[in-house]
């Protein structure tokens, strides 16, 4: 059964027979800060892999590989969630390289990218049902609640226009798959620079979501984005989804600065032996 969000991540022995975590989480917004080398990567990514892992005969007090999730409502087992990555380095994976033949393809924020796009099709084959089963269902508001389920795509199409204005791109609006105008050239997304796609996968992530309850894990996203982006970040992403839980480490002060300081959490706080 799916939860809503994670409400505790509890991990037995951090390093090597030491450090025991205990952190109780938000239903929003989770940072987790520390200095480097103290285990915020590590903690997410054992976080990972118990979700990647989950199967739904676990037990509820069952701690497999050290990780035990605990999760809102308490009969749930495994959560929906999302895993954003940051580097950008060159695809190297022949399996990953086999199913593209698509000579942008160059490194992995590409490949997050070529992904998405699936994504974001399934997205709006979705969104056109919801619509025609609004006006079928008889719902003497449906024209209002559709007009609404098609501002959420022109909403994220705006966000993406305001934060690449700068650069004279902006998104065309008339394609199924996301492309872009820079000045009179019309370009695919992965000739975009790596701190633009870093936040085109980040807010794209979040709009297939659909507005449902998922949990988004980032490790160090601000990687790449500019001073502005990192400060608007967070703010974005609960504008796209509401009902998303945001599991973040960061060492930026510029991601939690507008409005996060109190969803912030160090790693030292969270150490019980």
């Amino acid at each position: 059964m799916n939860g809503r969000y994670i409400k505790r991540i509890e991990i037995e022995s951090l390093w090597r027979g030491t450090r025991h975590i205990v952190w109780d989480l938000k239903p929003g917004v989770n940072v987790l800060s520390g200095i480097n080398g103290v285990g915020k990567s590590t903690i997410l990514r054992r976080t990972i892999r118990r979700l990647v892992q989950s199967r739904e005969n676990l037990e509820r007090s069952y701690m497999q590989g050290g990780v035990l999730l605990t999760f809102e409502p308490e009969e749930a087992d495994t959560v929906r969630y999302d895993v954003v990555r940051s580097t950008d380095r060159p695809l190297v994976s022949a399996d990953i390289i086999g199913k593209v033949d698509d000579a942008h393809l160059t490194t992995e924020l590409d490949w997050e990218l070529y992904q998405l796009q699936r994504r974001y099709l399934d997205y709006q084959v979705n969104q056109s049902n919801r619509i025609v089963n609004l006006f079928t269902s008889g719902d003497p508001e449906a024209q209002q609640k559709a007009q609404e389920i098609a501002q959420e795509k022109s909403h994220f199409h705006d966000l993406v226009d305001d934060l690449f204005q700068s650069t004279g791109k902006r998104i065309d609006r008339s394609a199924n798959e996301l492309y872009f105008y820079h000045l009179d050239e019309h370009i695919t997304p992965y000739v975009l620079s790596s701190g633009e796609k870093q936040i085109l996968i980040i807010l794209l992530t979040v709009l297939v979501q659909n507005r449902e309850p998922y949990v988004l894990l980032m490790d160090e996203p601000e990687i790449s984005l500019h001073i502005e982006w990192q400060q608007r970040l967070l703010e974005l992403i609960v504008d796209l989804n509401p009902q998303a839980q945001v599991i973040v480490t960061t060492h930026s002060p510029a991601v939690v600065m507008n409005g996060w300081m109190d969803r912030v959490t160090d790693v030292e706080d969270i150490i019980v032996d």
